[in-house]
């Protein structure tokens, strides 16, 4: 059959309009298929969970153990937010999420499989938005499933001694915040990642924000310290997973979150204007 016959004109093999770029749907679908067909993705989340649950069920099984041992401040505090204790039980499975952040955009510039995905897509931001989009999906799905998990695990583990119930005022929004800032976190990292594009070098630097900053800020005096300590990313997206404003919060569990969000928005635009500006 001619060119004349099918209405439309013959363009040579060598010509790039003869390809039709993907769809964002088609670039969804190979980006879930690449995270998920990744051997380490798999096991950072069975590690994801298996490092959350664990460590909730040992410190606060200690807590229950040793309750009337625990000085009367502790066990106030723990009275007063229960959620906020359970959750951050398991405090360095997020460690996990901050990895395989990293990992799911600094491998391919390790590999080199970043040419054959920007070959692809030769306008690059919308490869980067679904990988965003796929990743942050699936780490708020395992955090909700941590989250929720980790509160039935600790509360019941405190038993009568601290009783909470999901219908509690800011309960159901702090353990589903734990899921929110998991995902938020995971969308942090993937951010430094692009940002930095070596693995081990982007992983210090998230690692270092996530655990060295906020100690470090609180050594600053005065005024300064609080409002550096409570504006960092981390600091102030955990606060979701707090069931009340506490006395010493300079934010809202809500604004806190928004506070970390405006962090990862900014990170994830400097990724963008870099990865346009930077050859592969």
């Amino acid at each position: 059959m001619s060119a004349a016959t099918t209405g439309t004109a013959a363009r040579p093999a060598g010509d790039p309009a003869a390809y039709q770029r993907p769809g964002f749907g088609r670039l969804l679908v190979a980006e879930w298929t690449k995270i998920r067909t990744v051997r380490s993705t798999l096991w950072s989340l069975i590690l994801l969970v298996g490092l959350s649950l664990g460590f909730t069920g040992l410190l606060v099984g200690l807590i229950s153990a040793t309750w009337n041992d625990t000085p009367e401040g502790d066990r106030a505090a723990i009275t007063a937010d229960p959620v906020s204790f359970i959750l951050g039980s398991g405090f360095f499975g997020q460690l996990v999420v901050c990895v395989l952040g990293v990992m799911v955009i600094s491998s391919e510039y390790s590999t080199g499989m970043i040419r054959a995905s920007l070959l692809a897509v030769p306008r690059r931001l919308p490869m980067l938005w679904a990988k965003a989009l796929v990743f942050s999906v699936i780490t708020l799905v395992a955090g909700l499933v941590v989250s929720f998990t980790s509160y039935f695990l600790g509360s019941a583990i405190l038993g009568d001694k601290v009783e909470v119930a999901l219908g509690d005022d800011g309960v159901l929004r702090a353990v589903i915040g734990g899921g929110l800032y998991l995902a938020m976190l995971g969308l942090f990292s993937l951010a430094i990642g692009a940002i930095v594009r070596h693995t081990a070098g982007a992983i210090t630097g998230v690692i270092g924000l996530v655990l060295v900053v906020g100690p470090l800020a609180m050594l600053l005096p005065g005024k300064i310290g609080d409002y550096v300590y409570g504006y960092l990313p981390s600091e102030a997206g955990y606060l979701i997973t707090s069931t009340q404003q506490g006395e010493n919060d300079l934010l809202s569990p809500w604004q806190g979150f928004g506070v970390f969000a405006l962090w990862t928005a900014a990170l994830l635009a400097l990724a963008a204007f870099l990865l346009k500006r930077r050859d592969a």
